[in-house]
């Protein structure tokens, strides 16, 4: 017998830039690209996060009704969720995410291919760690690569849960041929929402540095100076602040406010600045 269940998805949208009217000065364009691919990058791995936490939920909902048979699916009208067993304690478990030949979710993101997710023990658990491979996963027409692992590190001094989640071998390649790598190490804070059976109240603080190389071959670093704030129910992240370096030109930093639930964001080196607003189509793909 099929189990069925819906698998909410929440797509942290694909945005490029468009400067506003508010400016002290002209920042370079290729500094914009450089953030831009980042940004791409960021919000496509950070779909994957959600997507896996989600599907870690579902998974735990369905060993807390009793469920005990070798092998599970879940679906809707897409994706299919396959779990490979519900036994009570019996660790390591498999799920597998499925969009086949592609189906459309939230603010009109389009996946296909799998992610699969390989899960140690209870997400609950400290040290328990899940770890995401992908196959011939597509995210908005851009082949995604990179394995993602994530493990709780347990309660911090603030009693809040805290997760490492690491990112080796990571790869866009867009419809173009051209590709963008990344790989990152982040801490998440769960500062609301980890014990609640709510999604939306989610928040987490995101610390720590991506590296890689732009869609122009050029080695980047970002490093979060101000831990980002992300709450599920926005489409953006709604605080802190991001440095972005590469040889050759001044850094420059991006703020995305004061904590509103909104599109607005600064640009700033020094003491110049540009005020952007956040879009969900990248930028090479118009």
């Amino acid at each position: 017998m099929k189990t069925k269940f819906s698998l909410l998805i929440i797509s942290a949208a694909l945005f490029s830039f468009v400067s506003c009217s508010k400016e002290s000065s002209n920042i370079e364009q290729s500094s914009i690209d450089l953030i831009d691919d980042d940004a791409v990058t960021e919000v496509t791995y950070d779909d994957i996060f959600n997507t896996v936490d989600n599907a870690t939920i579902i998974l735990e909902n369905a060993l807390g009704k009793g469920g005990t048979k070798s092998g599970l699916v879940a679906a809707d009208s897409c994706p299919a969720i396959t779990i490979d067993n519900l036994e009570p304690g019996v660790w390591p478990k498999t799920i597998t995410i499925d969009y086949g030949t592609g189906c459309t979710g939230f603010y009109g993101s389009t996946r296909s291919g799998k992610i699969i997710i390989t899960l140690s023990a209870r997400r609950n658990e400290t040290g328990a760690t899940r770890t995401v491979t992908l196959d011939n996963y597509y995210f908005n027409g851009i082949k995604v690569e990179g394995t993602k692992v994530v493990e709780n590190l347990g309660p911090n001094d603030n009693q809040n849960i805290e997760l490492s989640v690491t990112l080796t071998g990571g790869k866009l390649t867009l419809p173009d041929e051209r590709t963008i790598e990344r790989s990152f190490e982040h801490t998440r804070e769960w500062v609301a929402g980890w014990e609640t059976l709510n999604i939306w109240d989610d928040e987490c603080l995101i610390t720590g540095v991506a590296t890689g190389k732009n869609i122009e071959g050029k080695t980047y670093t970002n490093t979060i100076l101000s831990a980002l704030h992300w709450k599920r129910v926005c489409e953006f992240l709604v605080s802190g602040v991001v440095k972005f370096e590469r040889d050759g030109v001044d850094p420059v930093e991006l703020d995305y406010g004061d904590g509103e639930c909104d599109a607005v964001a600064t640009l700033r080196r020094g003491d110049q600045t540009k005020q952007i607003t956040l879009k969900h189509m990248y930028r090479l793909m118009y």
